[in-house]
């Protein structure tokens, strides 16, 4: 693309985000100090919608980035800025919360990554079966359930109450966490094998007890096992112009309540490059094509485990949602690392 074009696109879509109406030649003119005639610019324009990169929504109105000129923007014209420092210890003071549940630490701070940015913010944490065990305990709730507590590396706590087929008492329940603590830390859930059962079933010697362990660890990973979405904010996106129609936001808030649709548009945006733009019609889902998602990956020692990112209008500030998405996955990494190590170091 000719620079000057380039400059008029760069125009029309930053004073597009900023204000959320078309954008006409003399608007660009006036406060973009391009150096050229406002007739030269509406020519320009006119070439850049021809090319797919701007749309006219009105007849009589000025132009508006279509989905392709929103991609070339991201891709080749926005400048990104530092997140502020007043905002990087914000962030730093919600993800280095080492005393907390993982969920927790990632909840707020995706609440906050929803307050900075005025969008909706998004995550997904992995499911319980990623982890190598650190501890697992079984308490008895009354004749027919238990508490199965798991907490796998690097700090995930996740519970759940398991119905069983015959009773378990305190003193088997406790005889039976500290078994399964013997075999189970260290190694992942997931990784259950014939030898790792059949070595439990001879540390228990007592064939009913080891059906029943089999039961809670099977149950407990079905469960468990499948990734966790948490959402905050979703009314934030209510306050953007483009959803002043009630039927478009109604049939946006029904997508966001669906967590298995918010799953699989993420893992299909999902990429393990630094940060992922989606826009408009890029998504997967057509209650989803009015929006554009930024995500960027979070792990352990370079291994992604999960994600962060937020959910605006395709008229969303991309370099501010760029910014501090990837301020907090870099900061959420840098902890889990760092307790990754730790815990590592302790074995």
């Amino acid at each position: 693309m000719q620079e000057r074009k380039r400059k008029i696109l760069r125009a029309v879509t930053d004073d597009y985000i900023q204000t959320a109406e078309p954008v006409g030649s003399r608007t660009i003119a006036r406060k973009y100090n391009l150096g050229v005639s406002p007739a030269t610019i509406r020519n320009e324009m006119a070439d850049l919608e021809e090319g797919g990169y701007l749309r006219q929504p009105h007849t009589s109105a000025g132009r508006i980035p279509s989905d392709k000129g929103y991609r070339y923007y991201v891709d080749s014209l926005m400048d990104v800025p530092e997140v502020s420092p007043e905002e990087k210890e914000q962030i730093r003071r919600e993800v280095y919360q080492p005393q907390r549940e993982l969920g927790d630490v990632v909840q707020r701070a995706i609440r906050l990554l929803a307050m900075l940015t005025n969008y909706t913010s998004l995550a997904v944490m992995p499911g319980v079966h990623q982890g190598a065990v650190r501890h697992i305990q079984i308490l008895p709730m009354d004749e027919t359930h238990v508490l199965v507590l798991l907490v796998t590396e690097p700090g995930f706590v996740q519970h759940c109450i398991v119905e069983v087929s015959n009773p378990l008492t305190p003193s088997k329940t406790e005889h039976l966490s500290a078994v399964l603590n013997d075999h189970l830390k260290g190694r992942a859930l997931g990784d259950l094998d014939r030898l790792l059962l059949s070595q439990l079933g001879e540390d228990l010697n007592d064939v009913r007890l080891f059906e029943q362990a089999v039961e809670l660890l099977h149950r407990a990973l079905r469960e468990q096992t499948d990734e966790t979405v948490y959402l905050d904010g979703a009314v934030r996106i209510l306050n953007q112009p483009e959803f002043r129609d009630v039927e478009r936001a109604k049939l946006l808030m029904e997508a966001l309540e669906e967590r298995s649709r918010i799953l699989s548009m993420l893992s299909e945006v999902a990429d393990d490059q630094e940060v992922a733009i989606t826009i408009g019609e890029e998504n997967v889902y057509a209650e989803m094509r009015d929006c554009s998602v930024v995500t960027a990956t979070y792990g352990i020692g370079g291994q992604t485990i999960g994600l962060v990112g937020v959910l605006g209008p395709t008229r969303m500030e991309y370099a501010r949602a760029v910014s501090v998405v990837e301020f907090v996955a870099d900061n959420l990494s840098e902890m889990l690392t760092k307790m990754s190590r730790r815990w590592s170091r302790s074995r």
